[in-house]
């Protein structure tokens, strides 16, 4: 009897469909990249997901954000989020934490009820503290590296970060975790050098006044979250490109 995993189904199997059923992910950050692996992630089963974000939609996040629009501009990303889910997958367990993940408030989080976590969040401290505490618990992540500046969405790889070359956050990323002693962490990263924002704008929130805000479109972001979704699936679902 067709279901709404049918198709799914004859890719994964009843097998990776139970498995995906029976997982947990936690997904933070719900921007450009978080809100398309929410997405996938969803449409795929995955039964339980711990969504984390603390910001609420602003108009210039119509251009890439798959939830915006303009009815809910000022709205909690993460109610927009969870009622989106619930629209989709009704089934799906979801747990909305409207924080800002910072090593200020990462004791907030037990990563051990986590099967996999993904970040797409912005900020270095949060990233390292994020790969700290995934390692910590032994749960595997998968980090978005810098997908603001770009137009390229072919350009996107999936590697360790030992392995990356060109993007200047994973540069920063490499160096800080192995002063930390992580050497493996896998990635989602661009070797297209960014670009010089047109007429830059100055960011509107004060507490970032002194960055440049990033140019974005709805091309890139996208394709990251959903290369970042896809590596989650296989993981959890024990398929490697060489069985394919």
């Amino acid at each position: 009897m067709a279901d709404q995993f049918s198709r799914t189904r004859l890719l994964l199997g009843s097998g990776g469909l139970e498995r995906l059923k029976a997982a947990r992910v936690a997904v933070f950050g719900l921007g450009g990249v978080g809100s398309y692996v929410v997405e996938a992630l969803c449409r795929s089963g995955v039964g339980t997901l711990d969504i984390i974000d603390d910001d609420r939609i602003a108009l210039t996040n119509l251009n890439r954000l798959l939830y915006a629009t303009l009815e809910n501009v000022g709205q909690p990303k993460t109610e927009v989020v969870k009622a989106r889910i619930a629209s989709i997958c009704p089934n799906t367990v979801v747990n909305a934490h409207a924080c800002f993940y910072l090593p200020e408030t990462a004791d907030r989080f037990d990563f051990s009820q986590y099967d996999y976590v993904a970040d797409a969040i912005d900020t270095v401290s949060g990233k390292l503290q994020l790969v700290m505490q995934a390692h910590e618990a032994n749960v595997p992540i998968i980090s978005s590296m810098g997908a603001g500046n770009k137009l390229d969405p072919s350009a996107f790889e999936v590697a360790d970060i030992s392995k990356t070359s060109v993007c200047p956050l994973a540069r920063v990323m490499r160096r800080e975790l192995r002063k930390r002693g992580v050497e493996h962490l896998k990635v989602v990263y661009s070797k297209e050098p960014p670009l010089t924002p047109l007429d830059p704008e100055p960011e509107p929130d004060a507490a970032h006044a002194k960055r440049q805000t990033p140019g974005s479109c709805a091309f890139v972001p996208s394709v990251a979250g959903l290369i970042m979704a896809g590596e989650i699936i296989r993981d959890l679902c024990g398929i490697s490109r060489t069985n394919q």
